[in-house]
Parts: C-alpha cells; sequence; structure tokens
C-alpha cells in the first residue's frame, strides 16, 4: 500500500513512477521539460512523477504522500488546489481561455500591479520568466542605445544569458561576446566590466544571500552614473519577500522589474514592468507580442492570487513559518554536534548546505534527501515555503530532520555516506551565481 507520513514507514515503492520514466526514454530529452524537476535532482530511488496536490501536499503516481518544499519549483505560493485561485479559473473557463480582442483581465491586473510594484508605471504581460527577461534586456538595448549586458544569477534559456554558462553551444560568439558577469555584493566586479556601452545590470535582487553595504542602492547609484538601466529579475522576490517584491522590501527601484512564479500560484504567466518612458518603447520601437501574452486564465488567477496575498498578509506568514525551519534545522544540528551543515536565506525561501570537510556535500544532502523522502517530505536542499505549510508540517518536518541528520552524522563518522545511499546521487544544479566566466578576460583586452 502507497506510504502516508509516518516516521517509521519504509521507502516508497514507485513501479508507475519508473514506467512512465522508461517511456519517456529516447522521447522527452534528459526526461524533463524543467531540469530542477528531472530525475537527476533526486537520489535514486526516488518518486520521478506527481499527480495530485492538495495544500503543502502532494501525492505521485504511486500514491505515496509528501509534504512539499519545492513548490513547484516555486510557482505555488498559497498551496495547490487553493480555492480562491481555482474557483477563480473556473470562472473564467466558463467565459473562455483566450479571445480575437482583449480581454478587460489585462488592463484589471495591469492596475493591480501598478498598485503593488513600486515604479510599475506601464505593465506588460508573457508566459515565462526569461520571456520577459529577455525584454527587458531588448528594452534596455533599445533605450541607451548601447550592446553590453551585465547579469548576475540566473535568468533563463536565451542566447545574452545562457551565453556566458558552459551549456553555450548553439550561442554566437558575437552574442556570447556581449553577455558579461559580476558577483552579488561585489560593487568592484560591477566597476571592473561597466562602461559607456553597458545597456543594463540585470541581477536577481536576492537569492539565498542578503545584500550588504548597501550593495542594492549603490548598484543603483552605479547604473544612474553610467546611464546604464538596472533590471530586477524577481523571478523569486516578487510576491514572496514581499507584496511588492525586492523593490518594496530593500526601498531601491529599478529601472526595469520581471515577475513570474508566485504571482499566478501555478499557472503560466510572468509580468515585465517599469518606467513608462523605457516600457513605452514596446509600442513600435521594439517588438514584444505573443499570442497568448493575453491568455484570460492565467490572468484571473494572477488577480486571485494577489488579492489573496495582500489581503492575508502573505509574506509575513511565509517568513513565520520559514523561520521556525530554519532555526529548527541549525538546532538540531547543534544538539546533534553537526557543525558541517546549516540552513541560512531569506526565511521565505532558505537553502540546507553541506560543507566539504565532512565529505562529498553532494552525497551528504543525497543522504538526507533519501531519509527525508522516506519518511514523506519531499525535498532537494530547499525550503520553498507556502501560505499553506501549516504548524504541523513544520513540526513533522523538524521531526523528520531529527531522525535523517542522526543518520546522516552516522554516515559521517564511518566515513562512508556513499554506502548508505540506495542509488545514484544527485547531480549538481545548474546555477551558478558568480565566479563563472567572469569578464572582462580576453574581450577586455582587445
Amino acid at each position: 500500500m502507497p506510504n502516508t507520513l509516518s516516521l517509521t514507514q519504509g521507502y516508497p515503492t514507485i513501479a508507475k513512477s519508473q514506467e512512465l520514466y522508461r517511456r519517456s526514454e529516447g522521447l522527452i530529452p534528459a526526461h524533463t521539460q524543467t531540469l530542477a524537476k528531472g530525475p537527476r535532482q533526486y537520489v535514486g530511488g526516488s518518486p520521478i512523477y506527481i499527480e495530485r496536490g492538495k495544500g503543502s501536499h502532494v501525492w505521485d503516481v504511486d500514491g505515496n504522500e509528501f509534504i512539499d518544499y519545492q513548490m513547484a519549483i516555486g510557482p505555488v505560493s498559497l498551496g495547490y488546489c487553493y480555492d480562491a485561485v481555482d474557483t477563480a479559473i473556473k470562472d473564467q473557463l466558463a467565459k473562455g481561455i483566450t479571445f480575437s480582442m482583449m480581454s478587460p483581465l489585462e488592463v484589471e491586473v495591469a492596475e493591480l500591479i501598478r498598485d503593488v510594484v513600486p515604479n510599475a508605471e506601464m505593465v506588460r504581460f508573457s508566459k515565462t520568466g526569461c520571456d520577459v527577461t529577455t525584454a527587458a534586456v531588448r528594452l534596455a538595448r533599445a533605450f541607451t542605445g548601447r550592446e553590453k549586458v551585465l547579469c548576475c544569477g540566473y535568468h533563463g534559456w536565451h542566447d545574452w544569458y545562457i551565453g556566458v554558462t558552459d551549456r553555450n553551444r548553439g550561442i554566437p560568439q558575437g552574442a556570447q561576446d556581449l553577455s558579461y558577469t559580476f558577483n552579488y555584493n561585489d560593487i568592484e566586479s560591477v566597476l571592473a566590466s561597466i562602461d559607456e556601452n553597458t545597456a543594463c545590470v540585470i541581477l536577481e535582487p536576492i537569492v539565498f544571500e542578503a545584500p550588504q553595504n548597501n550593495f542594492l542602492q549603490e548598484l543603483k547609484d552605479v547604473c544612474d552614473r553610467f546611464g546604464a538601466l538596472l533590471i530586477f529579475d524577481e523571478m523569486w522576490s516578487g510576491f514572496r519577500l514581499a507584496l511588492g517584491g525586492a523593490q518594496q522590501y530593500f526601498g531601491v527601484k529599478a529601472d526595469l522589474a520581471c515577475f513570474s512564479k508566485a504571482v499566478a500560484n501555478g499557472m503560466p504567466i510572468s509580468i515585465l514592468c517599469g518606467r513608462s518612458d523605457v516600457m513605452q518603447l514596446c509600442e513600435k520601437d521594439i517588438f514584444f507580442f505573443t499570442t497568448f501574452g493575453g491568455e484570460a486564465l492565467s490572468l484571473a488567477a494572477t488577480k486571485a492570487t494577489i488579492n489573496e496575498i495582500r489581503a492575508k498578509n502573505v509574506p509575513e506568514q511565509l517568513v513565520t513559518q520559514g523561520a521556525k525551519l530554519r532555526e529548527g534545522y541549525n538546532a538540531i544540528a547543534a544538539e546533534l554536534g553537526i557543525d558541517y551543515t546549516k540552513c541560512s536565506g531569506f526565511d521565505c525561501r532558505t537553502i540546507i548546505t553541506f560543507d566539504a570537510k565532512a565529505g562529498n556535500p553532494l552525497e551528504m544532502k543525497s543522504l538526507v534527501q533519501q531519509e527525508m523522502i522516506k519518511r514523506g517530505i519531499l525535498w532537494s536542499g530547499f525550503h520553498n515555503m507556502s501560505f499553506s505549510h501549516s504548524d504541523d508540517d513544520i513540526a513533522y518536518t523538524l521531526s523528520a530532520y531529527r531522525e535523517a541528520l542522526a543518520i546522516l552524522k552516522q554516515a559521517v563518522a564511518e566515513n562512508n555516506v556513499r554506502s548508505y545511499l540506495r542509488g545514484e546521487p544527485v547531480e549538481p544544479v545548474f546555477r551558478r551565481t558568480s565566479n563563472f566566466n567572469m569578464k572582462p578576460k580576453t574581450i577586455a583586452a582587445k
């Protein structure tokens, strides 16, 4: 029988997951549409396919139940099958999905975004995060008449960004030569690259590290001094860190801001907004129009989600529950005398790390993941908090951590973590955000 939540249960049976995985072989590249959801981000023997969810819980295709701390890799901010959002989607579905002319929701949701996001003077909708980050870069180039881009963080799969990574096959060299990277909290790395040909500086305003020494405001000042636009990629910080995102939380206004993930509780939508003198170039000077930009189900979900976030102060709840996990995890590690793992980050989204001084970090992560999954926790080293994570969820999760970390301690003491794994360890996440392909290098010397 499928596993339910229990600290004494066995490893889940995953026969249906394995059969679906076999069917995907040779049919779906890398078996997945989303890298972070793929099987290589989970230790061997983990479930592979999820069938349904409710609140903060999910059930895989074999019927095993889990508390989910991935939350669809970010988009589910309120909870799975959240009534207010699902009702809005169903009501709109009865009217239609997409039409031959514009939907009134385009105006209503744009007004809502303008109300809650600082500096959102004009608004454009699309479908994915990389749609709007790429449109923002194009806008910046058009507005400034410049070509060079400075980036920090992860921004999607389009040429201008992916060209700075080690997955840059198929990207013209000319495109690669126009994108540079800098390090977060390192204004000197920005000053080493920014110049009179820099169109924009784009970054995730936070990932897990907090800005130090007024870094974001200093970055804004540097951009203004050089005439470059500052773009915030708020896929993770938007509508979780604060209703108005990092601009509201830190009091720093970007020229353009990009959102997706949490804004529609799982429905596909992305948002580009910012200064009207820049955004108005979307009218004729640049082309950024899509067939599904005004798709009404996602707009209805966005409207309902933002209204719930605002009415129920969801960011405060995410902080409250996330802090319990962060503090609880670190307390358990301290009690066990483990000094090679910790939980850190902003409480709405924290990360658990493992120090190489105790062994292979990926093997240690894999062992904890394996033992958490055994106990009914869908976990990949993060706490992506949702409004539906309850006190009972938190208490149960900390109990599971206490057992999993005790096993990790024993495995590390034996210097043999790998032997505890029931399958292959997880692979490194493709998400390098600093000290990679740092420019200027040879290009700057030419």
